[in-house]
């Protein structure tokens, strides 16, 4: 009987090691990211889970949640048990006592806390433990925050974004490239602007309108001046090259859209919740590392709705958001 060589042998045995290899490491590659979420306490974490975790996978599913919970806003504190018990019960999500146990479990994280203010805290420890993590709006509950936040997450080298479902809505994205509008020149943006006493006034429901503004307008807004009504903002900013954008915020009534005017035509476009697509980015995002959003937009987004307060203050002076993004990095810095 023939004997096998030795160096057969080798060979034959480095073969087999990397076929198991390589078919361990597809089987990984297969396998969900595990997502956790921090902040039971908006609709979104239920329309979120109830994507990640349905028949169509995105490559992410939710595993654990903490609750967190605000007791000082009543919008907050009256959901975080509903919908705890929703995802226990319904999505067999493990519920948590901490954001540090969350974190053993997961291997991304969704900020979802409908409250601004404590995310800078409970962000802390996702970026010690360097989990890619997607903020929900708003980014913070100061702009000083959201720069502290930004910080953070560079000096961390942990990838993180922030983003309103908004920006991805199919008018909004389709109106952005039509070669009928041209290059775009100015734009009036609007959505509801519902206040919340503890956060900036644009910070709360804002956001949403302020974002398709930018996502339409892009970066490089340079001052802003703001009027205010008992149903209604409208804040108008100025940004480089003569180029006006506005936002008005609605109290109570109104949808999302915006008129945008460019170099060859001008046109309407109506804003959705665009859930799937933005959770589309999301998972993207987690999956590679790479933000579809800047850490500098955001901080200039969240600049304009600062300036705009500063604008209210100053009895609608214009207000530049250099000066308001110089003093939150001042605070951040203490």
């Amino acid at each position: 009987m023939a004997r096998c060589r030795p160096a057969t042998s080798l060979l034959l045995c480095s073969f087999l090691c990397l076929t198991v290899r390589a078919a361990t490491a597809q089987e990984e590659a297969a396998k969900p990211l595990r997502a956790g979420i921090i902040g039971l306490d908006t609709s979104h974490v239920v329309a979120f889970t109830k994507l990640l975790n349905g028949p169509k996978s995105l490559g992410v599913r939710v595993v654990a949640a903490y609750p967190g919970g605000s007791a000082d806003i009543p919008s907050s504190r009256d959901r975080v048990e509903e919908y705890t018990k929703e995802l226990r019960d319904g999505f067999k999500v493990e519920i948590v006592d901490s954001i540090p146990e969350l974190l053993k479990k997961v291997d991304v994280v969704l900020l979802e806390s409908v409250d601004g203010r404590p995310h800078l805290e409970q962000i802390r420890p996702v970026f010690e433990a360097r989990k890619p993590v997607f903020i929900d709006k708003p980014v913070a509950g100061s702009l000083a925050d959201a720069v502290k936040i930004f910080e953070l997450a560079r000096e961390s080298g942990t990838p993180c974004f922030s983003s309103s479902s908004l920006r991805y809505s199919p008018g909004v994205v389709a109106i952005k490239n039509d070669p009928k509008i041209g290059e775009i020149r100015g734009c009036d943006a609007f959505s509801p602007c519902s206040l919340e006493e503890h956060h900036p006034d644009l910070f709360w429901y804002g956001v949403h309108g302020v974002e398709t503004l930018f996502t339409l307008m892009g970066t490089g807004c340079k001052s802003v001046t703001r009027v205010q009504s008992d149903d209604s903002e409208f804040v108008t900013g100025t940004w480089d090259g003569g180029r006006i954008g506005t936002f008005r915020g609605l109290r109570g009534h109104g949808g999302y859209g915006a008129m945008v005017f460019g170099t060859k035509g001008s046109g309407p476009c109506v804003g959705t919740g665009a859930y799937d697509l933005l959770l589309q980015e999301v998972c993207t995002f987690f999956k590679t590392g790479k933000p579809p959003v800047s850490a500098d937009e955001t901080l200039e987004i969240f600049a304009f709705m600062e300036a705009a307060d500063e604008s209210k203050r100053q009895g609608g002076k214009p207000v530049l958001l250099e000066t308001v993004l110089a003093k939150a990095r001042a605070e951040a810095a203490k």
